[in-house]
């Protein structure tokens, strides 16, 4: 006979549970991971006793193909031999940022064919510290998140992504120019109004967090505040906990203009002042706009300006080509 048990006992359980199996997949993942190193390692040692005959190679991988699907199953195809081997190979000089593979087996073919080792690098920490999943790591790889943030850093920066990920310390580590938003579905020339773009964010609202980064929140979205009875109202805010600042957002599907800039210093200076608590650092506001000038948005804001930002925004993914051409101008710039 079935009893009514406090929700608190059963939910505490379950979340138990749930833990254990997910350490059991994390465990089964590391180990298998692991052993898929090994398995190329110990190819290409073969091989290489074999004097790297190419002929003795391709026959090695295809007789160990056989043998093993007949003893262990699925999984020891040619192929995935040959990824074992690549893998092997592309992080047999310790190469990884931990002494054990972390990830799925999934993750890792996705990481093994970056040429470039610093970029692999941060990829990896940044999928193991968020917990990305393999869309969320693609999604991120395809978005040239790497190279959104070498744009805003110096050498030294460039170089701690490749052995600490993405470090936010001030307000200019949570922004990225542009902001890639292909997830909400929009053609590069369709038409649509700011609230229906917002309305967009907000129903994609999981997928918006994950390309704002780390540490942020959802707070709200047409956000009032009032004084001298006049109404104010801000697009998006957002609390981000490790900066422990609000962030605001206007959306603007046109050019940026300078009164734009200043609707926002009015918007971040209403927070500074009135809703931060004593030990909350200052307000971040981001206008996020279709086009901008560099030079007018320059102009409008203070030299020492730390918390008033303008960032493009895109809704179509762009091609490698295209992002080459983006990233080489902002460089420009």
């Amino acid at each position: 006979m079935d009893i009514e048990i406090k929700k608190d006992v059963y939910t505490e359980i379950s979340n138990l549970l749930k833990e254990a199996r997910k350490s059991i997949v994390s465990n089964i993942n590391t180990t298998m991971t692991k052993t898929y190193f090994l398995i190329g390692k110990r190819i290409v040692e073969e091989e290489q006793n074999g004097n790297e005959r190419a002929v003795y190679g391709e026959n090695l991988i295809k007789t160990l193909s056989k043998r093993l699907t007949e003893e262990f199953g699925k999984g020891f195809s040619v192929t995935n031999l040959k990824q074992m081997k690549s893998f092997y190979i592309a992080y047999k000089k310790g190469q990884t940022v931990s002494d054990q593979f972390k990830l799925s087996w999934s993750h890792y073919l996705i990481l093994m064919r970056m040429e470039n080792i610093e970029e692999r690098n941060f990829y990896e920490i940044e999928s193991i510290q968020n917990n990305w999943s393999l869309r969320e790591l693609r999604r991120q790889i395809d978005s040239a998140l790497y190279e959104r943030l070498v744009l805003s850093r110096d050498k030294e920066k460039v170089k701690e992504l490749a052995f600490k990920g993405q470090v936010i310390e001030k307000p200019e580590d949570v922004v990225k120019d542009p902001y890639i938003l292909e997830f909400l579905g929009f053609e590069e020339q369709s038409n649509y109004s700011e609230n229906k773009l917002e309305t967009e964010i907000i129903n994609n609202l999981e997928k918006f967090l994950l390309e704002l980064g780390k540490g942020f929140t959802f707070v709200g979205r047409q956000v009032r505040f009032t004084f001298d009875e006049k109404h104010f109202r801000v697009d998006l805010v957002f609390y981000n906990r490790i900066l422990k600042c609000f962030v605001l957002i206007d959306l603007k599907i046109g050019e940026v203009t300078h009164q734009d800039l200043g609707q926002m210093q009015m918007y971040v200076n209403y927070y500074d002042r009135y809703v931060r608590l004593p030990d909350e650092n200052k307000s971040i506001g981001i206008i996020i706009c279709r086009e901008k000038n560099d030079t007018l948005v320059k102009l409008t804001l203070p030299e020492d300006n730390n918390q008033i930002f303008a960032s493009k925004y895109m809704t179509v993914l762009p091609t490698k080509e295209e992002f080459k051409k983006i990233l080489d101008k902002n460089l420009d710039n």
